[in-house]
């Protein structure tokens, strides 16, 4: 038995389709936008369509931006021969929060997964082994620690080492299974300063 009107349950169900919305939230969340004033809700529609139209893989390091370049890659005060490996924009997000690193990044969108079906080629390692044809100094590798992470970070230092670049892992303290954008910034930090070689 449907409870509201088509358009309402249309709303609800779009809402509910995104991650971590469940259908509690999806009602929470159609029922606050139906309520907003429209101006406000015509700019919050215009701002995801302009996102969703703008918005793609910064040439260098892949991470999302609305430029060609992102602010961190085009940044001359970044040290440009350290290269931090994070799996998503959110990774990334949370190490510049420590306001510690100064090196810049490379975001690989996803992590190795046999049991997925997700190997080497479904990530952006491909471009990572392009700036590396660069003047590079270290890589440091701060994929999850979670199997997929483990495994991603293996397989690259296995592909970087050949190279006769450092290659170092960030330390534990970030807890196994854990995903790096829930961890507060001083066990980030922790973790970045006693990071070992692999």
């Amino acid at each position: 038995m449907d409870y509201y009107s088509n358009q309402i349950s249309r709303l609800i169900e779009s809402f509910s389709q995104l991650p971590g919305i469940g259908p509690k939230s999806a009602q929470r969340l159609a029922f606050h936008i139906i309520n907003m004033p429209k101006e406000q809700v015509e700019q919050l529609a215009k701002t995801m369509v302009e996102a969703r139209n703008n918005v793609r893989y910064c040439a260098q390091c892949c991470t999302l931006t609305d430029e060609e370049i992102c602010p961190i890659c085009r940044n001359p005060k970044r040290d440009h021969r350290t290269i931090m490996v994070v799996e998503t924009p959110r990774d990334l997000a949370a190490y510049e929060k420590t306001g510690k690193y100064e090196g810049v990044y490379h975001v690989l969108h996803g992590a190795i997964s046999p049991m997925l079906g997700i190997g080497p080629g479904d990530i952006r390692l491909k471009e990572l082994m392009e700036r590396l044809q660069g003047d590079v100094d270290e890589v440091i590798i701060a994929t999850n620690s979670s199997l997929e992470g483990e495994t991603t970070a293996m397989y690259i230092s296995k592909l970087i080492k050949p190279a006769g670049i450092k290659v170092s892992r960030i330390a534990s303290g970030v807890p196994v299974g854990g995903d790096l954008e829930c961890i507060d910034e001083v066990t980030l930090l922790r973790a970045l300063e006693g990071r070992t070689e692999l």
